[in-house]
């Protein structure tokens, strides 16, 4: 059986904290990397503890979203990481995708679609007329004309998107039950992987608290029929 890909949010600014994540998160059981966002990157020695994360599968969520010389730029600055994926914003414009992407490397580039923190009344306010489904769509397409690696976006708009972009779908938003802290559009383990995700991208459930137990209690649910 095909083993489920998820990557781990290390979502913190404390080199203990990270380490203890990873640590506890060890398993055969599913294929694990981990994701560090700019509180981490940014952090007191964050960046020397990305250094030397050799044998891990890395997710820099750098989210970039400026004029195509500074992507690419910021993408040139962190290569000494090695990350194995990068993410941009694809409302950083198509010229901003092709640039990063052309300078990547072995680095896959995910474009981020629409923030699953972000629902139809967000747009709304931020001055889109489109509908989620419609945008990430339309964004999905753009990702699609620039060769990038794989695709940022919520479980919801998964089995259209897929009609459009072919490559690797990283679904954050998961949740084990229905507390969605600041998200809002969100979905089960179980229920994005049906829809078509490779990768889950998993935070608060399993790092919060007990780790060992989340992550059991996280393969349970994928192995429960």
């Amino acid at each position: 059986m095909k083993k489920s890909k998820i990557f781990i949010a290390c979502d913190t600014t404390k080199i203990e904290s990270a380490t203890k994540i990873i640590k506890y998160t060890k398993t055969s059981k599913i294929k694990v990397g981990y994701k560090f966002g700019l509180e981490f990157i940014n952090s007191k020695d964050g960046r020397k503890f990305l250094s030397k994360l050799k044998k891990e599968i890395v997710f820099l969520d750098l989210k970039l979203n400026d004029i195509p010389n500074t992507c690419s730029s910021t993408i040139k600055a962190v290569r000494d990481l090695n990350p194995n994926y990068i993410t941009i914003h694809i409302s950083s414009g198509l010229e901003a995708l092709k640039a990063v992407k052309s300078i990547s490397k072995k680095t896959k580039i995910l474009g981020v679609t629409t923030l699953t923190s972000l629902n139809n009344k967000s747009l709304k306010e931020i001055g889109y007329d489109r509908k989620i489904k419609s945008l990430v769509v339309h964004q999905a397409k753009l990702a699609s004309k620039a060769k990038l690696d794989g695709l940022v976006c919520s479980a919801h708009e998964i089995k259209n998107v897929k009609k459009v972009f072919k490559k690797e779908i990283i679904t954050p938003g998961i949740r084990f039950n229905s507390k969605a802290n600041d998200q809002k559009r969100i979905l089960t383990p179980k229920q994005a992987i049906k829809n078509g995700s490779n990768w889950l991208v998993i935070g608060r459930p399993i790092t919060k608290g007990n780790i060992k137990k989340n992550i059991k209690n996280l393969i349970n649910h994928l192995n429960n029929d």
